[in-house]
């Protein structure tokens, strides 16, 4: 009976056992290096504050070009009411004014964006109540008075093509950001994904050996207790095993915060836990360094940044040549009033009044101000051409860099593997002989080592050549995998979302 019970116990226990098993996988989300990428493009921190960053300068461009269209404005001023004591200069006598009013003012204004001018029509409308002590007089009448007014700078830029084209060159500036973070968002997952992935293979090596570590331990220990090894053999065994042990919690808390960065990276949640499953085989991929070049001259976006750089430094000298300069203001009305006191005679005898206005500013002299503020701006425009210039030949630099080292991680690719061949051939023999005590457990440790060290010496290289790959595909903006180039406007937005 007693027997029966412990049965049931080990087999209830075994039960529990494997369903914590199963849920703990179930809540395991297992990462691939595509769906951490589809995650990071919804989730990602980074990608996020690139796009808010960009619907800012839409919004603003937006806006600019509403503000081109007419715009309606209506004002209402129902009660104004004034009493005041003044002087007649005319008869020498004080005299008292009471007036009240009420009246709207509706306006239509539209800028010109070919001259920069504006064009408003306006309409006054309104009732007042006036009376005087003076002529002890009072007045009740409608009144209307309906304008057209030009307003136009002379001799001057364009301020509202300059804003336009200003607001236009600074969003296309922040849709290249948001395209260069979403190749970057590339980069910066793969590494993330395979820091993981590296974290998880040390764990893995850790774990192999601290199992090769304790096997070396009991064997010893059996010959030490057969009394055919030496007592500082065992203690040799004992440290061994307990570095082996330290070396395993380091890699597991390794692995740990590896994983939290790639989660807060890809705007996961922090609490789930994930497991990576990673391909680092390679297959070489056959890499052209003129037509990379010629690729990444033609599209890299950094090089229409420094131009959009160059335009808008000759924008800021358009507007410092603006300073103290020549200009005029011309302004022409014409317009039409009427007043009665029956609203519907507003109008029975209307009084046409037009008006021309021209001013100039003239200035005469300003010290050297307006010269040195040129000579500045000036200066800036060759900063910016010159930052162009670098900025072609650093992508050059860049791309030959990158394909050296895709040639030099190749050639480290297979040392690596000769090397791990040979570490593990080493082990195994060496192995051999400390079974048979002809070699000390210090000395084996020591090839445990090696042959961990080129286990990840040859991950490692894998790794650097996938990477090196991918950088290249992001200093040519050309897939050599698929030999296809990138282009850049199919990493912005789509017309309809913008």
């Amino acid at each position: 009976m007693k027997t029966k019970i412990k049965l049931m116990q080990k087999l209830a226990i075994a039960i529990v056992l494997l369903a914590s098993v199963t849920f703990a996988v179930q809540a395991q989300e297992a990462l691939t290096l595509q769906r951490a990428l589809s995650i990071a493009e919804t989730g990602s921190p980074d990608l996020k504050l690139s796009l808010l960053n960009l619907e800012r300068y839409q919004k603003n461009l937006e806006a600019q070009r509403a503000a081109l269209k007419s715009r309606f404005s209506l004002q209402v001023d129902p009660v104004n009411y004034s009493k005041q004591r003044r002087f007649d200069n005319r008869v020498s006598e004080w005299y008292t004014n009471e007036n009240f009013e009420s009246r709207t003012l509706f306006t239509v204004a539209q800028p010109i964006l070919i001259t920069d001018g504006t064009v408003s029509l306006t309409n006054e409308f309104g009732w007042s109540s006036n009376n005087s002590t003076s002529s002890f007089t009072e007045s009740e009448v409608f009144f209307n008075n309906l304008y057209l007014n030009l307003n136009q700078p002379l001799f001057t830029y364009n301020t509202l093509k300059l804003e336009l084209k200003e607001l236009e060159l600074n969003f296309e500036n922040a849709r290249i950001s948001y395209a260069m973070q979403y190749l970057n968002l590339e980069r910066n997952v793969t590494e993330f994904f395979y820091n993981v992935y590296m974290a998880q293979m040390n764990l893995n090596i850790a774990k192999d050996e601290l199992a090769n570590t304790q096997n070396s331990y009991d064997i010893i220990k059996n010959k030490v207790e057969a009394g055919l090894a030496a007592k500082e053999e065992e203690y040799q065994a004992e440290l061994n095993l307990a570095t082996a042990k330290s070396t395993l919690q380091n890699s597991e808390v390794s692995f740990e915060n590896a994983k939290d960065q790639l989660k807060l990276y890809l705007g996961m949640d922090l609490f789930e836990d994930i497991m990576i499953l990673a391909d680092v085989s390679v297959n070489p991929v056959p890499v052209n360094l003129d037509k990379a070049i010629e690729n990444g001259l033609e599209s890299r976006m950094e090089l229409r940044q420094r131009e959009i750089d160059v335009e808008t430094s000759q924008f800021d000298l358009i507007r410092t040549k603006a300073q103290n300069e020549f200009r005029g203001d011309m302004n022409l009305r014409f317009g039409i009033t009427g007043d009665n006191k029956d609203l519907g005679n507003i109008y029975q005898n209307p009084t046409k009044s037009p008006s021309v206005g021209i001013s100039f500013n003239i200035p005469i002299f300003d010290w050297g101000e307006r010269k040195a503020r040129i000579a500045a701006a000036e200066a800036a425009i060759e900063s910016q051409e010159l930052n162009l210039n670098e900025e072609k030949k650093q992508i050059v630099v860049d791309i030959r860099q990158v394909y050296r080292n895709i040639l030099n991680q190749l050639n480290q690719i297979e040392l690596a593997k000769q090397n791990q061949r040979n570490a593990e051939l080493t082990y195994e023999i060496n192995l051999e002989r400390y079974e048979n005590g002809d070699l000390t457990g210090m000395d084996l440790n020591l090839y445990q080592n090696q042959l961990s060290s080129q286990k990840v010496a040859l991950s490692q290289a894998l790794i650097n050549y996938k990477i090196e790959l991918l950088n290249l595909k992001i200093q040519s903006l050309y897939d050599f995998e698929k030999d296809e180039a990138i282009i850049p406007s199919e990493l912005y937005l789509n017309e309809d979302q913008e």
